[in-house]
């Protein structure tokens, strides 16, 4: 019998007859998902725009999913099954700014051929991304104005306003195990943006001088670092690209577009994670 023979013969037992059962596209409920790139111009290049986009949310729609289980376990004082969590949403980080990589391959005349079809859309608009920052403590009630006309979405957003981001669950963490941390930490309003504190910087510190005595608090912290630095990344990444393709015009949603991505580069993560590396 040769090879091929042989090949036929181990097939005969695929599933061919899906009449009656779930078949991978049913699963995946892929004719949803394919038929949903609607291009609104006759432009080539307007569908590497939306699959873009698409795939990014999608990729986003999984972090979200993983930092809320992160921060579950991590206010539960359950730091050991976090950390695969984190290191997958690092992973998936990557994937989002290997994403730039593409989209920079449309030039400023493709893009213009078909960016008036936008209207007043945008990924400032994006609000999987502003639940991302949210859980990372990068919290600010002004950009909910854009969901107002969404009510149950609006009621999404402000309700991930009020929760503890995942380093409001970490300073917990430390604090549960007897690290000292001001008290206007631990009780501030946790709608507002994460301010830095020098009693905090003092308990990761104590972490970062005794890795023996604390090794989980500073597994945590290194995850909480390389996430914090791939957003960054993704951040940089994304105002790069934009420039790349229509320099500094303003952005289809009104934005001042790469003046205002390169600001929001100024806004840092855990930011005592950072500063403690300057004292050690």
């Amino acid at each position: 019998m040769n090879s091929s023979e042989e090949n036929n013969k181990l097939e005969k037992n695929i599933q061919t007859d899906f009449q009656k059962a779930m078949s991978y596209g049913d699963y995946l409920h892929l004719d949803k998902i394919l038929s949903s790139q609607q291009r609104l111009s006759g432009h080539h290049d307007e569908m590497l725009f939306i699959i873009i986009h698409q795939t990014s949310e999608l990729w986003m729609k999984l972090i979200i999913h993983e930092l809320t289980k992160a921060i579950q376990y991590i206010l539960q004082n359950d730091l050991e099954p976090s950390f695969k969590i984190l290191s997958r949403v690092s992973r998936i980080q990557q994937q989002l700014i290997q994403s730039w990589s593409v989209l920079s391959t449309l030039t400023p005349s493709e893009y213009l051929e078909f960016r008036d079809k936008l209207g007043q859309s945008s990924g400032f608009q994006s609000y999987q991304n502003r639940l991302i920052e949210f859980a990372l403590g990068n919290k600010n009630a002004h950009t909910l104005a854009v969901y107002k006309h969404q009510k149950e979405l609006y009621e999404k957003m402000v309700e991930a306003l009020h929760k503890p981001s995942i380093y409001d669950a970490a300073i917990q963490a430390l604090v549960a195990r007897g690290i000292p941390v001001d008290d206007d930490v631990l009780h501030r309003d946790l709608s507002k943006n994460y301010e830095p504190n020098e009693s905090v910087e003092g308990a990761w510190l104590t972490v970062y001088r005794n890795v023996d005595q604390y090794w989980d608090l500073y597994e945590l912290a290194e995850k909480l670092v390389d996430i914090g630095n791939q957003q960054q990344l993704w951040r940089f990444n994304h105002m790069s690209t934009v420039e790349r393709i229509i320099g500094h015009k303003k952005g289809t949603g009104g934005s001042s577009g790469v003046t205002y991505l390169k600001r929001v580069l100024d806004q840092h993560f855990f930011p005592e994670l950072w500063s403690l590396r300057t004292k050690l």
